[in-house]
């Protein structure tokens, strides 16, 4: 009897692995924990760490990391440059923050990322051996030690696949016209499924952010291009990893589903969506609502904020009613309208975001606008002090407002 007892307990556990039975996983239009428990996606986004945006800085026109990149190496030159990233980015999320995060009672986290930190193309600091695996590898051990689930989501993806500031490209959604990165598209990711098979804090992987604007005349034909791309990721991923949830976005920044027409394809997939502004109520994701019921599976709010607290608070009601998961964009910024705020240095303004706004078309340009080198590096030192957790501020009545505990 203790012979086949231990047979059918070991059947049961070869079983219960083949089924990613460590892993959260899809099941009809929810999320399930891997004790068979529902999991509730609250949380928020992790932006401007490794895909930095030029508003989150306070700049108005240099708005991509590229653009900021090249206004920092204009401004302190390229050394100087270098160095600032590397210090931005250990210092804008850290252990801290992610406890913290942890501390209101949210879930998850979304990591928006490039992919170029998992290439050997220049970016943030490094021009070989990028950091992309450290990185990461740093927030799965922080999520763990703080029961905090994460999403690794590619927010810049090779091309460009939005066509606006927010994928990092040239003003065009180039990765659907271009096989070469569409073959790196399909191979960053098989790689970083490769190194994350077996780890259980990632919820999932979300393929692109934000694909294909509103703005171009073929956008039509672009969408076309969309799904067969996902399914071709999808079954490079699988060769791999069985394990983890994929998430899809929809066209024109995560709103038009119209597309996509086989959610069968895979069985672990669920879709994502984004909402800002508009009416706090359930007939303004009304189109979400019809097509995660039509399709039989999750859909997630993977962005949503930058708004009153009122009407965050309205619409965390509309989402908790509709079982849509979400989380909030961003984390940290200057000033508010986030989580936890950076607090301008002084002189940001009139020496930083002012060179980032000045004409620097020609090189007498550059250097008319170019400020005191001594006090512009003593901002960007500030800057990175100030974005230490410990000297930014939370944003109290905006975590209330997201369904989160606030002290």
């Amino acid at each position: 009897m203790r012979i086949l007892l231990a047979i059918l307990s070991f059947f049961m556990l070869v079983g219960t692995s083949a089924a990613g039975g460590h892993f959260v996983r899809v099941r009809g239009t929810g999320l399930v924990r891997p004790d068979g428990s529902e999991l509730f996606i609250t949380g928020t986004n992790l932006g401007n760490w490794l895909n930095p945006e030029g508003y989150m800085f306070g700049f108005r026109n240099t708005n991509s990391a590229w653009m900021i990149d090249l206004m920092l190496k204009e401004m302190v030159g390229p050394d100087d440059a270098a160095a600032f990233w590397r210090a931005f980015k250990d210092n804008y999320v850290t252990r801290d923050d992610i406890r913290f995060i942890a501390s209101t009672g949210a879930n998850t986290v979304r990591l928006p990322f490039n992919y170029k930190l998992f290439t050997d193309e220049d970016y943030m600091g490094l021009t070989s051996a990028q950091d992309g695996f450290a990185r990461i590898d740093s927030l799965v051990s922080w999520c763990q030690d703080n029961g905090l689930y994460l999403i690794l989501d590619m927010h810049d993806c090779p091309g460009g696949q939005t066509g606006d500031n927010i994928d990092n490209g040239y003003g065009y959604p180039w990765l659907f016209e271009s096989v070469a990165a569409q073959e790196l598209f399909v191979s960053v990711w098989r790689g970083i499924a490769s190194r994350y098979k077996d780890e259980p804090v990632i919820l999932g992987y979300e393929l692109m952010n934000e694909p294909i604007a509103h703005y171009f005349e073929n956008k039509a034909e672009l969408y076309t291009c969309l799904e067969p791309l996902y399914k071709r990721t999808v079954k490079a991923i699988r060769e791999v990893d069985p394990n983890h949830v994929i998430l899809l976005g929809g066209a024109n920044w995560n709103s038009d589903f119209s597309m996509f027409s086989d959610w069968k394809f895979d069985d672990n997939i669920m879709y994502t969506c984004h909402r800002y502004g508009g009416p706090a109520t359930a007939d303004a994701i009304r189109s979400y609502i019809d097509f995660r019921d039509r399709t039989g599976l999750p859909m997630y709010m993977g962005e949503i904020g930058h708004n009153t607290d009122e009407w965050q608070a309205a619409f965390v009601r509309v989402m908790r009613e509709n079982n849509i998961g979400y989380t909030f964009w961003p984390y940290k910024k200057v000033d508010n309208s986030c989580m936890n705020a950076v607090v301008r240095p002084e002189g940001w303004d009139s020496v930083v975001v002012k060179f980032s706004e000045a004409l620097r078309t020609t090189y007498a340009d550059m250097r008319a606008a170019r400020p005191s080198q001594e006090e512009a590096r003593r901002i960007l030192a500030q800057y990175l002090e100030n974005i230490r957790f410990a000297n930014c501020r939370p944003q109290l009545s905006y975590i209330k407002s997201m369904g989160l505990k606030a002290e």
